[in-house]
């Protein structure tokens, strides 16, 4: 039996054994009964519950349902969840479409090492990785370019243009630093061969304020995973549910995603099931609960020789 925690009579302290005691019957009549009669009401409530939350998340798999779920006091198995989405149809189908082409690596440009390859970002501001998107709206094809931070997977940085410009590259550059604190040497920018950021425009200016840009090898997708992961969802969560009628409906539509769902509230498994901005928030307070050192544990101890 499925209940919220708390409600159900086990929650509340009584055993099964209990109960069949408290009832006068045995425990082998009491399950025979359960099996052949099991509670209908704890799973409606538990449908009732899975179908409120697919709507409010249309694009959610059961894994996100499941921990939604629990935030919200049910005990609940991740597979019970999977079967019930299926039997309610609740699980959704999703077709390629047409992908337009968005790199162009062959340039005369500078190919930069791949620096981030075996990087494991520790905080903040220390890898970033960048990639650019189509977005179809009714009769062309406009563009996405966007910044995230690897040790959250927050957005930092985001533009949308009708061309694929270096301009629009680096007005995703500008609004990441302009929202970040970037030291000087302590950051890596990440992203494909594409000639948009291995321009000399933007090379520049990440020199300018001390980043080292990185790329990615010669055809493999795998190096740059984390913003590919990013554009799967923005496409299954966004894009492929819409139909935008011009080139500001769609950057008011997807801006409105990234800012207020996907950074706010959205789950993410690689985050311990939480958004972006409660990653960072709770990291944060990690950080500042930790006791600055003292005289006592700075001081060294002198071990005879």
């Amino acid at each position: 039996m499925t209940h919220p925690q708390g409600s159900s009579p086990m929650a509340q302290g009584l055993s099964a054994d209990r109960m069949c005691v408290l009832a006068g019957v045995s425990r082998s009549a009491y399950w025979r009964s359960w099996q052949a009669n099991p509670p209908r009401s704890a799973e409606t409530a538990l449908r009732d519950a899975i179908q409120r939350l697919v709507l409010t998340n249309r694009y959610y798999g059961y894994r996100r349902i499941t921990e939604l779920l629990r935030r919200e006091g049910w005990v609940v198995n991740g597979k019970r969840v999977l079967r019930l989405m299926g039997e309610d149809n609740l699980l959704c189908l999703r077709k390629p479409l047409f992908k337009p082409s968005t790199t162009n690596s062959r340039h005369s440009w500078r190919v930069w090492p791949n620096l981030a390859r075996y990087m494991a970002p520790m905080a903040c501001d220390q890898l970033w990785v960048a990639d650019i998107t189509y977005v179809r709206l009714g009769e062309a094809f406009v563009y996405l370019a966007v910044i995230l931070d690897a040790f959250s997977r927050k957005v930092v940085g985001w533009a949308m243009a009708d061309h694929l410009r270096a301009e629009l590259a680096l007005a995703a550059l500008e609004m990441a630093l302009a929202s970040r604190s970037v030291i000087s040497g302590g950051l890596v920018h990440h992203s494909d061969r594409g000639i948009q950021y291995a321009c000399g425009d933007y090379i520049a200016r990440l020199e300018a304020v001390g980043i080292q840009p990185s790329m990615s090898r010669t055809g493999c997708p795998y190096d740059n995973a984390m913003a590919e992961s990013f554009m799967k969802t923005l496409k299954t969560e966004e894009v492929n549910g819409s139909a935008y009628r011009d080139l500001a409906h769609a950057t008011a539509a997807i801006g409105e995603f990234i800012e207020s769902v996907y950074n706010v509230q959205r789950l993410h498994s690689a985050l311990d099931y939480l958004s972006p901005v409660e990653f960072e928030t709770s990291r944060t307070e990690l950080w500042t609960a930790i006791p600055p050192p003292t005289a006592s544990t700075t001081t060294a101890t002198t071990v005879p020789i």
